[in-house]
């Protein structure tokens, strides 16, 4: 069996504005450019698969139900533009922060690889030919460390140190341009 090549994406300020601990919809505002950059991403061949920490579960804030009815309604819309996310990783643990069996050291927590290992080994990818794509250190260790040679970086408030060899790009969608070269040019 062959196998699949994938584009592994962070949620919160990769697809939606990362305004901390978003649990409902209300509350979820999709990035610009998001959609068309995922419709390039699954005519290139990828596999879509959102790779997330969830600490908001761990301390309480939200429960996996309510993260559950979330990512329901966010493939939802992804559907409505014709894009089928192939898979939704998340993690609900925290390693100091977390309440009863949440508050854990784990090993799918970003940095740590379990993620998008697990997804690798349950979808066939081939880490080696796929990208990971986040906004935060710990996601590029975690796509390092999965193996993952393509690293992207999206530009925000979090410090990403500028010697790590991540390329750097202000949206998925300016990724994707850059990649593909495909759609218009966002500024």
């Amino acid at each position: 069996m062959k196998m699949k090549k994938a584009f592994f994406l962070d949620r919160d300020g990769v697809i939606n504005a990362d305004h901390g601990y978003v649990s409902q919809p209300e509350d979820f505002e999709f990035l610009p450019g998001v959609f068309e950059a995922c419709c390039a991403i699954k005519a290139a061949g990828y596999l879509l698969v959102i790779v997330t920490n969830q600490a908001g579960i761990a301390r309480g804030y939200y429960t996996e139900d309510d993260f559950h009815a979330l990512t329901s309604w966010m493939r939802d819309q992804f559907r409505r533009e014709g894009i089928d996310i192939d898979a939704i990783h998340y993690c609900p643990h925290h390693p100091t922060e977390g309440l009863a069996h949440y508050k854990q050291q784990c090993d799918c927590r970003k940095p740590a690889p379990g993620m998008l290992l697990e997804a690798a080994q349950r979808l066939n990818i081939d880490l080696a030919a796929s990208v990971m794509v986040g906004d935060k250190p710990s996601d590029m260790e975690a796509g390092r460390r999965a193996g993952v040679p393509q690293l992207y970086a999206i530009e925000g408030g979090y410090a990403l140190n500028k010697d790590d060899g991540v390329a750097r790009f202000p949206s998925l969608l300016a990724i994707t341009q850059h990649l593909f070269g495909a759609g218009p040019r966002q500024d």
